[in-house]
């Protein structure tokens, strides 16, 4: 088995160090391989290494290519493709810019937590988050859009006698003000040079930026496809914010809050933008993460291993 981190990354001399399966476990699950597994991996990797010889220090490379043994053995290929890209990332001068979007109540923000939890990402920021900032700037009578709920902003912008979706309407005049602030915050990552994840239904493809020089942009939508089951969701949010995101709201809401899904999935399928259904919050967070590891590939120049 090959070394599988990037050329730039292998030195001369390498210093033997202690093997860790907490960190090994890390890289593994930023690799997109489930916490549980990613731990006995790193196990069986620890026996990899040194079966019954006593050792406990090691070099990268040789932890690297008894780490691609049992991927391949025990995950397969892509495994060992996906820890190589995951190593790439690591390794990018430039920043990462993870764009999460998807209508009210499709799983955003718990599935961009895990995800920038299992990339190393420290910054996690949300657009409603950036709304109810730019709220205290601007009054409801100078930007009335931002003062109501995503799915209800019709009632601050749409007039009796427009022939279009007052709903989306009012949406789409609400999100062309929260973008501003949404660009703001990329632009201090840039700046900084920081990686950062955001999540947001203002998160529309055409509207935000698809590519940023000296950065690596990673965009998709998430859906959930079911009525039902996105009628479930805001059952559980309702019992997981003791009441604070009443369910009784959002399910009245939820034909309009499906038709934002519905344009939000019509414009990321002319932008060619990723949508995925999030049914299931694992495959999800393993299906982003894939995401952004085959873009930090081809933005890497590395050849493809899979």
């Amino acid at each position: 088995m090959s070394d599988l981190r990037p050329p730039e990354a292998i030195g001369p001399d390498e210093e033997p160090l202690p093997y860790s399966k907490g960190l090994m476990a890390k890289q593994l699950t930023g690799a997109g391989i489930r916490s549980e597994r990613a731990y006995e991996l790193a196990r069986l990797i620890e026996h990899e290494l040194a079966p019954g010889e006593g050792r406990d220090t090691f070099t990268e490379r040789q932890v690297h290519e008894a780490a691609g043994h049992v991927l391949a053995e025990h995950e397969g290929e892509e495994a060992v493709s996906a820890l190589r890209r995951y190593r790439c990332l690591q390794e990018l001068e430039q920043p990462l810019i993870l764009l999460i979007g998807g209508a009210t109540g499709t799983g955003k923000s718990s599935v961009t937590t895990e995800v920038a939890h299992r990339l190393g990402i420290t910054r996690v920021a949300s657009t409603d988050f950036v709304r109810q900032t730019m709220r205290a700037f601007f009054s409801r009578d100078f930007m009335p859009s931002i003062h109501y709920s995503s799915f209800e902003a019709a009632a601050a912008v749409a007039s009796p006698e427009d022939a279009r979706d007052p709903t989306l309407v009012g949406f789409n005049d609400q999100t062309r003000n929260v973008l501003v602030g949404v660009r703001a915050v990329i632009e201090r990552a840039l700046t900084e040079s920081y990686s950062v994840a955001l999540e947001g239904v203002h998160i529309v493809p055409g509207l935000v930026p698809s590519s940023v020089e000296d950065a690596i942009v990673v965009q998709t939508i998430l859906t959930i496809d079911d009525a039902e089951e996105h009628a479930r969701h805001f059952w559980v949010r309702d019992a997981t914010s003791e009441g604070v995101r009443p369910v009784r709201k959002y399910l009245d809401a939820l034909d309009d809050i499906r038709r934002i899904q519905a344009h939000l999935v019509e414009r990321a399928t002319r932008a060619g933008v990723p949508v995925i259904e999030n049914s299931r919050v694992e495959r999800t967070v393993q299906r982003v993460i894939q995401l952004v590891l085959e873009e930090v590939e081809r933005a890497a120049g590395a050849p493809a291993l899979a």
